[in-house]
């Protein structure tokens, strides 16, 4: 798919991401959240995490979002800023508090794993089509969403409807299901965000997640249930991902074409932000053109990145690196092994062969 965004509208950049994004505590130690007595504070949230990776690999990214008008927001913005992301258009709400939550430092995965969230009435939770700025939302060539925006309120499900809603000249609408069941107060969440699938060009699902909100087992599955998307990432975890795309010769194919990358043996230091990393990799090679093959394993080595870093977010492997990695063969591919530090290390022997 080649990418053909409103290429000449103005303050044009490669990728919007709206949603909202929170201040995070992480624990100092390891245990409860009763027994722990102190955190170090971080940030958090899927759509920001993506639009902070891609800048720090090189694109032109755009943040847009609600914070209050309080320290956190101030946090938030600051930091996102920091990593080159265009916050220009993030609102300030006076009478609504900045989104936080604590969670402990175990595996997300596990029962052990606690998460307390202080979202409810957030800023962000309040953004509407009536006090986001749409030009800006749509001033990419890609505008990249998830799930959880939707779940926040009558009125971000309204926006993202309006935002994947078919338009002329709609820049590229890639989704993120990110399906989140203690979001939804209701049994409606499977069926709109099924419903917002339907209609974005690009979608990244779990095929855990597909299994847990629509009883969907395999990604052929998927496929079937998700007939609009352009392109389909289904991704399976250490198994690795497979992408749907129409066939070349027949784009009314809705069976299209599958290519299955698996993913390197790697080194996991922390699970905390890998898919808004694995998204980013995506749209950054797809974003340049490259093969559907390519733009997969970019996904997987953005998300080894983190995988082997803590916290939500760590800087790309260098395009030069990662484009090396990606052209390997098919059996080097499945040798590769990636741990702690493997992208400074990589970048610390560049400069040594610059240097004189």
């Amino acid at each position: 798919m080649t990418v053909t965004g409103p290429l000449t509208a103005p303050g044009v950049v490669d990728v919007v991401a709206l949603g909202e994004s929170m201040v995070t505590f992480l624990p100092s130690r390891p245990g409860r959240l009763a027994d722990v007595p102190s955190f170090d504070r971080g940030i958090g949230g899927a759509e920001s995490n993506t639009a902070c990776v891609l800048a720090a690999g090189g694109h032109s990214a755009r943040w847009i979002s609600r914070v209050g008008a309080d320290g956190f927001g101030d946090h938030l913005v600051e930091t996102i800023g920091g990593y080159g992301v265009d916050v220009s258009y993030v609102r300030r709400d006076p009478d609504r508090p900045t989104g936080i939550y604590f969670r402990t430092a175990g595996d997300r995965a596990t029962d052990a794993h606690e998460v307390a969230y202080y979202r409810a009435g957030s800023a962000a939770s309040a953004m509407t089509t009536a006090d986001v700025d749409l030009d800006a939302v749509r001033a990419g060539r890609v505008l990249h969403l998830s799930g959880i925006t939707a779940a926040l309120s009558a009125g971000c499900l309204d926006l993202l409807r309006e935002l994947t809603a078919p338009a002329p000249g709609r820049p590229l609408v890639s989704f993120d299901v990110n399906f989140r069941p203690g979001l939804w107060r209701d049994a409606d969440g499977p069926r709109v965000l099924l419903e917002l699938a339907r209609r974005a060009d690009i979608v990244f699902v779990g095929a855990d997640e597909a299994r847990d909100a629509w009883g969907l087992h395999g990604a052929r599955a998927i496929l079937e249930a998700l007939p609009g998307p352009r392109t389909l990432v289904v991704k399976q975890g250490p198994g690795g991902a497979v992408v749907f795309t129409p066939d070349a010769d027949d784009a009314e194919d809705a069976s299209g074409t599958a290519t299955h990358v698996r993913a390197p043996h790697v080194d996991v230091v922390a699970a905390v932000g890998a898919g808004d990393a694995f998204a980013a990799g995506f749209l950054s090679a797809t974003l340049r053109d490259l093969p559907v093959r390519d733009r997969i394993r970019h996904g997987h080595l953005w998300a080894a990145a983190a995988l082997t870093a803590p916290g939500d977010l760590a800087p790309p492997p260098a395009r030069d690196h990662a484009d090396r990695l990606v052209a390997l063969s098919d059996d080097a591919w499945g040798t590769l092994r990636l741990g702690p530090g493997w992208t400074q290390a990589a970048q610390r022997a560049e400069e040594e062969v610059r240097t004189p």
